[in-house]
């Protein structure tokens, strides 16, 4: 607990650019690298809201500040260069929402800790084109968004309707995307727009509990409750002409489609089984942390690669999730327009993955480095030229998709060298939560937020009314402050922002 007064804290936190700020060492303890956050001065204002409350209360009752959590992580074994927060960071376990940590491989005490990936493991983004505009989709707008709610399973408990049982779900664990190619959800060219090409081949379903496959199972294809949601969106404004081209976008009201969500109660299942092992391990490995909740285990530990075997088949499984539903969201929009979805182009522009951990090389101190990044609600995203990204993308650099809230704008960015340099190639993934569930669930009214949605001319469809209370707007940081923090800090660049006509939702 900390017994620093408020201006004590501030004393180790200081501004080293117009949208970032240092965290000094010894702001909390055992710190082995430095944190740094990136804020504009409207959410550098919440962030330090956050670190007074906890100054006022002796840090105790409710989650810790973004900015401890950035420094409990900064002293955890092996960390290289910073703990990095994104400015859509809020409170998380272990890992703030929005935290990116890199763990030099070679280090024997370098760890990996679930609370760095989180529970909705590859919990991600894909966004579809259309070759189709606002004015195709105005007559029959109600009808198709209706549509996609029918064919698409949502809210808690929903179950998928994508054939499967448990041999095939053990093969979708190893096989990722191939599997939904094999089987016919996916086109061939899928999966040369998606993070990994939409397998993690280090998965090993062995390393996955009976339990795990078992809530797994009823759920594939299924986009769960939450903050997920498929929404149909309007190109509003183009940024950057060039890229936008290359990604298939070349006029301001064209239609898209984004789907968000990740690996339901396959994720969870796994990350509590690995925090349970991990903490067994600390206990033998003699591993501290700052808080229990950063549960890790030595990166070449049996924990450790089971761990990162387990993680491997969630990240597959939220691939082909996406993929299930990218399929029957083709089927939505051909049945509509009696046209099939290759006459519609509808092309997956790119899909990426917030909430992962994975092996990547990167230039440290002029050498090559293997690393182990953490992304917890935060996002890839590498530069013009790097060998991992779509030949169609070498130039522009890879796209990075920001989904915005329930009925605000969404954002398409592309990554930059200088994010390759300051954040190993990591850039924000949303908004980030500014209110508590329980925080919205007080001051706002569902039937008030459905109707302010309405007043927008968004089309809504929700399983669960009460939901959207926690998902409205109101709830979140503002994307745009978002966006525009990382494209001023160089760390990613604008190209084309996005706005919903339709969403449907858990």
């Amino acid at each position: 607990m900390s017994n620093r007064t408020y201006n004590e804290e501030l004393k180790f936190i200081e501004k080293i650019s117009r949208n970032a700020w240092r965290i000094k060492k010894g702001f909390v303890p055992n710190m082995k690298v430095e944190g740094l956050f990136y804020a504009n001065s409207n959410l550098e204002r919440l962030m330090f809201e956050e670190l007074k409350q906890h100054s006022r209360t002796g840090g105790f009752g409710g989650f810790l500040p973004g900015v401890k959590q950035i420094g409990n992580v900064a002293a955890l074994p092996g960390i290289i260069h910073r703990s990095i927060g994104l400015p859509d960071i809020h409170s998380g376990y272990g890992f703030a929402i929005g935290n990116m940590a890199a763990f030099d491989v070679a280090d024997p005490l370098s760890v990996v800790s679930p609370g760095g990936v989180g529970f909705d493991i590859n919990c991600g983004v894909r966004l579809v084109r259309t070759n189709l505009c606002e004015t195709d989709i105005a007559p029959i707008k109600e009808q198709l968004v209706q549509s996609l709610f029918d064919h698409i399973p949502v809210g808690v408990g929903s179950r998928g309707v994508i054939p499967m049982n448990a041999r095939d779900l053990e093969e979708a664990l190893e096989m990722g995307m191939d599997w939904s190619l094999r089987e016919g959800y996916s086109w061939a060219e899928d999966k040369e727009h998606c993070e990994e090409y939409g397998r993690m081949l280090q998965a090993d379903s062995s390393k996955v509990s009976a339990r795990a496959k078992k809530r797994g199972l009823p759920q594939l294809g299924t986009l769960g409750a939450g903050n997920h949601y498929g929404e149909i969106q309007v190109v509003d404004e183009i940024f950057n002409p060039l890229a936008a081209k290359k990604m298939g976008i070349d006029f301001t009201g064209q239609i898209c489609v984004m789907i968000h969500c990740g690996s339901r109660g396959f994720g969870h299942q796994v990350a509590t089984d690995a925090l349970v092992a991990m903490e067994r391990a600390m206990k033998r490995d003699n591993i501290e942390v700052n808080d229990r909740q950063l549960a890790c285990a030595r990166i070449n530990s049996p924990e450790g690669q089971d761990y990162l075997a387990g993680m491997a088949c969630a990240a597959n499984f939220a691939w082909v999730n996406r993929s299930s539903m990218t399929f029957l969201t083709r089927q939505a929009f051909a049945k509509a327009f009696n046209m099939s979805p290759d006459d519609l182009d509808m092309q997956i522009i790119y899909d990426v993955s917030h909430n992962i951990a994975k092996l990547e090389e990167h230039v440290v101190d002029g050498k090559l480095k293997t690393l182990l990044v953490h992304r917890k609600g935060s996002t890839r995203a590498f530069g013009p030229h790097h060998p991992l990204i779509p030949v169609d993308y070498q130039l522009t650099g890879q796209p990075v998709l920001i989904g915005g809230t329930m009925g605000t704008c969404s954002y398409v960015l592309t990554g930059t060298e200088q994010g390759m340099q300051e954040t190993f190639g990591t850039t924000c993934h949303g908004a980030g939560r500014a209110l508590s569930r329980a925080k919205s669930r007080r001051k706002l009214q569902w039937d008030e937020v459905l109707e302010k949605l309405s007043d927008q001319g968004i089309s809504i469809r929700v399983a669960s009314p009460k939901l959207v209370q926690e998902e409205a707007p109101e709830s979140y940081k503002n994307v745009t402050d978002v966006v525009n923090t990382c494209h001023e800090a160089g760390i990613s660049k604008k190209c084309i922002k996005l706005r919903p006509i339709g969403v449907i939702k858990g």
